[in-house]
């Protein structure tokens, strides 16, 4: 039964361009909005394509656009800086132990050298999930696919990050009930980490800490918070993937299998990962490639101390 939109007080009835697609008759645009396809192509994240989109650097089917708000097909001809975009490939996943003194950025003001300056020349375009910051180090995961990571990124995904953490002090347990309650560092609120006190080594301790939120500088700004100096901070799993024994500057990629059971991804995915044609070769003492069979949800062994 059609709606009886009021004519009067303000009320009019809807134009069919207005109404949702799907209702009375209006027809849905094919495709998926170009900014989630550029992302899923790994040129960018979906708010760095729709940067680049509104810059004039996209061209559809020849033609310049300056909106994100466009639906594009598979038949559709897209370019970045001239340059075609090609198909996506099968979503894949990449450990890589990242080492202090790079930031996790496409480019960098200042001139730093990034992470991705560092990758193998083998290596497809990626996108890093989270960051670590200039002077941290460990696990970093790197992905080809837009999807994984926004689903990794979200707060809601609520996967636990390990770090191993040494401080400058003498902390106690009651030193460290702040970081386990929740508390507010620089007017910013921190939800309550897992901390555990392993061992004290001189005028330094090591600590081992678990969030899930990962706020900018976390780590630091909570210790600092309670009179506690960081000098050295080292992620050692985010979520099941573990920084296992991977050595600095290494690059290993998740096994297709552990992506689609931890990840969720449908054996379509796998399937079509298994005919793909790009593959990373292996540089000695670089890229590896795990020859272990982990055991199930599980990528690879974790490393209890960090030394």
């Amino acid at each position: 039964m059609a709606a009886d939109w009021p004519q009067s007080d303000g009320f009019r009835k809807p134009r069919k361009e207005d109404m949702p697609c799907g209702m009375s008759g209006t027809s849905c645009p094919q495709g998926d909005r170009i900014a989630k396809v550029l992302s899923r192509a790994g040129v960018a994240s979906r708010r760095e394509a729709e940067r680049m989109i509104e810059a004039g650097r996209i061209t559809l089917n020849g033609k310049t656009i300056t909106s994100p708000a466009v639906n594009v097909t598979a038949s559709d001809k897209i370019s970045v800086d001239g340059k075609p975009v090609t198909a996506p490939e099968p979503a894949r996943l990449w450990l890589y132990h990242k080492p202090t003194g790079l930031v996790t950025t496409d480019r960098d003001e200042k001139g730093r050298e990034t992470v991705f300056d560092k990758l193998p020349e083998e290596m497809p375009r990626v996108m890093s999930i989270g960051r670590l910051d200039l002077n941290s180090e460990g696990l970093l995961l790197l992905t080809n696919d837009g999807g994984i990571k926004r689903k990794l990124e979200l707060p809601s995904t609520g996967w636990l990050r390990r770090y191993r953490v040494r401080v400058n002090g003498r902390p106690t347990d009651d030193t460290l009930a702040p970081l386990r309650k929740g508390m507010t560092a620089d007017g910013e609120r921190f939800q309550p980490m897992q901390v555990t006190l392993d061992r004290q080594q001189g005028a330094n301790a090591w600590l081992t800490i678990g969030l899930r939120e990962g706020k900018n500088r976390e780590i630091r700004r909570a210790l600092a918070e309670i009179g506690l100096t960081v000098n050295r901070l080292i992620r050692i799993s985010y979520g099941p993937f573990q920084l296992g024994t991977l050595k600095q500057g290494a690059v290993e990629e998740v096994r297709r299998k552990i992506l689609r059971d931890q990840l969720g991804l449908e054996a379509e995915t796998e399937r079509a990962a298994d005919t793909a044609s790009t593959q990373v070769k292996k540089r000695p003492g670089t890229v590896s490639r795990s020859r272990r069979k982990p055991r199930p949800g599980q990528a690879a062994r974790s490393r209890r101390d960090a030394k």
